[in-house]
């Protein structure tokens, strides 16, 4: 059953957004009762932070995934990036990762998301980078932090229509750099 209103809500939170969706709606949607709701979440906040992590763990799957069969580190993070860009096409998921993601659950639970799912394996690949071209990891953190962010914010202006061709291309650009000692 939880699933089923994870399932429920996420199409609704995509259509209608956080806001303008209502628990009657989800429950609803679901075919299950306010009580049901109510059993396996405290509130429709609640409901919404479990589909924005279930939406996160989609991603971190897909980049691991992809990432695992790369001969090198280079390889894996650009690997990574490529299934990164495929996970974001998924209708929707920009919307509730980039956009209410943060505004409802804020930046602090969100980062935290981040280091749960996606940022741990960017932190490994950019580590095993690191240790290839003989570089200190003095930077790792704030290399991590950077990247991530380059990562979201390519995946939004991907989705207003930029060319992601051009986004693989700079990404590349910035891991070569990084790799330069």
């Amino acid at each position: 059953m939880r699933a089923t209103l994870i399932g429920a809500a996420r199409g609704l939170f995509v259509e209608k957004g956080y806001p303008d969706t209502a628990t009657p709606d989800i429950v609803n949607a679901a075919g299950v009762t306010r009580g049901a709701l109510y059993h396996h979440f405290e509130d429709k906040r609640a409901l919404f932070a479990a589909v924005v992590a279930d939406e996160a763990r989609k991603v971190a799957e897909m980049i691991e995934n992809n990432a695992a069969a790369t001969a090198t580190a280079r390889d894996a993070i650009l690997a990574g990036t490529r299934a990164y860009f495929d996970a974001m096409l998924v209708p929707g998921r920009t919307r509730l990762l980039l956009l209410d993601g943060p505004a409802v659950l804020g930046p602090g639970a969100m980062q935290q998301l981040d280091a749960e799912y996606s940022q741990a394996s960017l932190k490994a690949g950019l580590n095993d980078l690191f240790a290839a071209s003989g570089r200190t990891t003095d930077l790792l953190d704030a290399f991590v932090e950077l990247l991530s962010a380059a990562f979201d914010r390519a995946a939004l202006a991907i989705e207003a229509g930029g060319e992601r061709q051009d986004f693989e291309r700079a990404i590349a650009a910035l891991i070569d750099g990084i790799s330069v000692k």
